[in-house]
């Protein structure tokens, strides 16, 4: 069975920090990227960041750029995101997915139409 779990989330304050965890099981990790999604309230979803397992790629959107730093340790089938800096516009629920070989990232950005998806978890950022 293939599964995404996502941790990490909570309540900060505006220029605070949190990492989030995506925990992948149930496919070959080093064939897939996995990125990152938010979904802000009444908003639409956008794509945050990507890693390729493949060979480290990386992948930022430009309003999370030197913010947010995507790793992963293939060891342990785990990606993580660093958000520094955090703003009460961070404030989303974020999920991470997989999509099979490189990141999907165009000139719109991270597609998302991704194969795996986890629930999300949920980051409130205070002001």
């Amino acid at each position: 069975e293939v599964q995404l779990v996502e941790s990490g989330g909570g309540l900060v304050q505006a220029g605070g920090s949190l990492r989030l965890s995506c925990a992948a099981s149930g496919f070959t990790f080093d064939d897939y990227a996995i990125g990152w999604f938010r979904q802000a309230p009444g908003k639409e979803r956008e794509g945050v960041s990507c890693i390729s397992s493949s060979d480290g790629s990386t992948y930022y959107a430009d309003s999370m750029k030197g913010r947010f730093t995507i790793s992963s340790d293939n060891a342990k089938n785990t990606v993580y995101l660093q958000m520094n800096s955090l703003e009460p516009e961070d404030t989303a629920v974020y999920f991470c997915a997989a999509s099979g070989g490189n990141c999907p990232w165009g000139s719109s950005g991270l597609y998302d139409g991704m194969d795996y998806w986890g629930k999300g978890t949920l980051v409130t950022v205070s002001s």
